[in-house]
């Protein structure tokens, strides 16, 4: 049986917390907690240190609530995801009536990475639909920028507030309908500079190569193993599911290694492309999913040349 505000409630029940103090946190997440343990839920915290301690200090000891090291779960939107579904489907075959988990996306998200962690806030509600989570992610008004705020919006049907109260959001979107927003990616400063290569209608395996070339040394070994991996799959979906030309540009920093796979198509169909694995990937979601869980940032958008995946191995904070 669900309990709480999500009582009677059929699917995910997915709620934000927009908080503007220390105390306005606690208002809301304490009692979600404690209704969970009441309840016999399983109940998860995934939060960084501050929070994390925060709520240490506010809740007694021996409770049988979960805390996760949220900073390694929300490295990359896919691969949480798939983290996640195996964790609720697991509990669910254990026989939960209801999963309370409340967390929050590291600081760094906010930056130039947040298009693909908005694009994660969105499709999570179709991801986690079928089983009886509920679910509040946590913002702090105080450091979250304006823009990512209106995104949290639109993204979470309801929100969390200190009142006691649960408000639907009059902007929330459905996932298809956000998803399949134009949304451009910020360039990384790289991209303002001629590429170090410059390919067209290369076989995966000389963009690979291209990679293993371009790398300067100061990137990790799994790091430029990945990008191997996400450059080869990225090129391989063009060439099966998009349309010629397909085109390579690599561009190498101290840190990081940035390369963008066009081609003159209109990209996948399916708005959960690289979040999801879609089907059996007849149709290049599978290739996109393994390419989002293989890089430190993915972005993907159609424009007036067609369909462009950029990929990027090391630092993505630029």
């Amino acid at each position: 049986m669900r309990t709480g505000a999500a009582a009677g409630h059929l699917g995910y029940y997915h709620e934000a917390v927009c908080y503007s103090s220390d105390d306005d946190f606690l208002a809301v997440a304490v009692p979600f907690l404690l209704g969970g343990v009441a309840a016999g839920e399983p109940t998860m915290v995934s939060m960084g240190r501050r929070n994390t301690e925060l709520l240490r200090a506010e809740l007694p000891a021996d409770l049988p609530i979960t805390f996760q090291a949220g900073a390694a779960l929300y490295a990359r939107p896919a691969a949480a995801i798939r983290s996640y579904r195996k964790l609720l489907a697991d509990h669910v075959a254990g026989g939960a009536a209801q999963i309370r988990i409340i967390g929050e996306l590291p600081p760094e998200s906010f930056g130039v990475t947040w298009d693909w962690w908005g694009r994660y806030e969105s499709a999570i509600n179709h991801a986690y639909d079928e089983f009886p989570l509920w679910s509040m992610c946590a913002y702090d008004t105080r450091s979250t920028p304006a823009p990512v705020m209106v995104d949290v919006l639109r993204t979470h049907p309801r929100t969390a507030l200190p009142d006691g109260r649960h408000q639907l959001n009059d902007t929330y979107l459905d996932p298809v309908t956000y998803l399949s927003e134009p949304r451009l990616p910020v360039l990384d400063p790289l991209q303002h500079t001629e590429p170090a290569v410059d390919l067209t209608d290369c076989p995966a395996a000389e963009a690979r190569q291209a990679v293993r070339t371009a790398d300067p040394g100061h990137l990790s070994a799994p790091d430029v193993d990945d990008l191997l991996v996400a450059v080869s799959e990225a090129v391989t979906n063009a060439y099966r599911h998009g349309r010629g030309p397909v085109r390579v540009r690599l561009w190498a920093g101290p840190d990081r290694i940035v390369v963008t796979v066009t081609d003159a198509g209109a990209g996948p169909k399916d708005p959960f492309a690289g979040l999801l694995p879609i089907g059996d990937g007849t149709n290049g979601g599978l290739g996109l999913w393994i390419a989002h869980q293989s890089c430190n940032h993915v972005a993907q958008y159609r424009h007036a040349g067609g369909f462009t995946i950029r990929l990027i191995g090391g630092n993505p904070y630029q």
